[in-house]
């Protein structure tokens, strides 16, 4: 990783870490890697409601200007939205400013290619390169040659399309709780919702630029919870603030994170013959509950590292076609490159109303195995060498021994901090407590 970008673009305290001097320069040197030798190239950007969104799109844009990029100007919207019109609206890339689930004060800069993936670290590290030793590109664009800013009409409504044709059933007849988080999805979704036909009960739809996130969205599902329970809706949904991910709730307010979700739809894709490859791809971070619900549907699994970046590479390596993590990123190939909260939310929706069933009993095919995760405290230089401790290894393999095929074991070192993150998972909690702060605290004596 980078000392610019991290896992998911450039992010930071916006007009601090994030300035608009630093996304001048990611526009006109990035602009410049994604394009050059393209005639009048185009890159999409949008962003979502952060009040350091203007600031941070104009020097963002005035960057790709200088260096000869047309900017196709979207506004606010999801992160997906933008993935999708690079492809509809034939664009050589785009950029989103957002940072996710993260609070108001942070912004980023995530950067997509023609094909609407994130950058290599090739790409990224040619980029980081300049910024960081202060370089500037030898290519000056004169007269007609300098980029210009367009505003692209309506491209909310150009989205909504695209997801509907992703479905071939409506919604009516069901009644659904949305929390939009007062971000991207402020608009969209419920306006998605109501034309496919459902009743919409919506919270968090009006967004102020300080509000995003704010006891609220998929990091707050409590939230949604109560309005099912309040509204007796069939089902609820709740984005983060660029809705790139989903977290919903069943009619008794039960939430459905995303290994639900890789559940009900990879085993409904398996039905209709859709699945490819037969697999479905989830992280090392997945509920075990996944892996013995998918067994007994006779689909393989597939774990990759903790990162939507990791599971797309899997899907594109292996031709799958669904994928994604427990919290709410979920990757449909067949529509879109990147975690799409709304794709998922109606993809959700449309096997309730084929099978006419409850989200509850849909949601039942997966029984969750009762996880816990504690964090041993160890020296920043010993993080990585629990795994040559062995002292250590003997202990995992004693309590993967109890388990007998039933629980695990799952260790790994915090990318940020001088953590080692022990996850254990099993059948009963209070033996996986006990277990869980008994190998942190030998970790944290091992690694001092």
């Amino acid at each position: 990783m980078g000392k610019l970008f991290g896992t998911d673009g450039v992010r930071g305290i916006a007009n601090k870490d994030l300035s608009p001097d630093l996304a001048y320069k990611l526009g006109r040197i990035g602009g410049y890697f994604l394009t050059k030798g393209k005639k009048r190239p185009k890159m999409v950007v949008g962003m979502d409601t952060r009040i350091s969104g203007d600031m941070l799109e104009g020097a963002l844009s005035s960057g790709l200007n200088s260096a000869g990029v047309d900017v196709l100007y979207l506004g606010i919207l999801p992160t997906p939205a933008v993935a999708c019109m690079i492809k509809i609206l034939d664009a050589d890339g785009g950029v989103m400013i957002t940072a996710s689930h993260n609070p108001v004060e942070y912004n980023g800069i995530k950067f997509f290619n023609e094909k609407g993936l994130k950058l290599t670290d090739e790409v990224e590290n040619s980029i980081e390169e300049y910024i960081l030793n202060n370089l500037d590109i030898d290519f000056f664009p004169v007269s007609g040659e300098v980029g210009r800013k367009i505003r692209i009409e309506n491209p909310v409504r150009r989205y909504m399309d695209f997801l509907k044709d992703t479905i071939d059933v409506d919604l009516k007849g069901l009644r659904i709780a949305v929390d939009c988080g007062n971000g991207a999805a402020y608009k969209a979704a419920p306006e998605l919702l109501q034309e496919l036909g459902a009743q919409v009960y919506v919270i968090h739809n009006d967004p102020n630029g300080i509000n995003i996130n704010v006891d609220c969205g998929s990091t707050k599902p409590e939230e949604i919870q109560k309005l099912v329970l309040e509204t007796g809706a069939d089902a609820g949904l709740s984005f983060d603030g660029d809705a790139d991910r989903l977290i919903a709730a069943d009619e008794n307010g039960n939430i459905v994170d995303g290994d639900h979700v890789l559940a009900i739809c990879g085993a409904h894709m398996k039905e209709k013959g859709q699945l490819k490859n037969n697999t479905v791809v989830g992280t090392v971070m997945s509920n075990m509950g996944l892996d013995l619900c998918l067994k007994d549907k006779n689909i393989n699994i597939i774990k990759t590292k903790v990162g939507d970046r990791y599971v797309l590479e899997e899907m594109f390596k292996g031709g799958y076609s669904i994928g994604g993590e427990q919290s709410g990123h979920i990757i449909f190939l067949d529509y879109n490159t990147t975690g799409d909260g709304l794709l998922t939310a109606i993809q959700l929706l449309s096997v309730m109303k084929e099978k006419n069933t409850k989200l509850s009993k849909l949601a039942g095919i997966m029984k969750v195995m009762p996880q816990i995760l504690v964090n041993a405290h160890v020296s920043e230089d010993k993080k990585k060498l629990y795994l040559e401790d062995e002292v250590i290894k003997n202990k995992i393999k004693e309590i993967e021994n109890h388990f007998h095929g039933n629980g695990r074991v799952l260790i790994r070192p915090s990318g940020t901090e001088p953590l080692v993150r022990v996850m254990i998972e099993g059948e009963n909690q209070e033996e996986l407590d006990s277990y869980a702060n008994e190998l942190a605290e030998l970790i944290e004596e091992r690694l001092q």
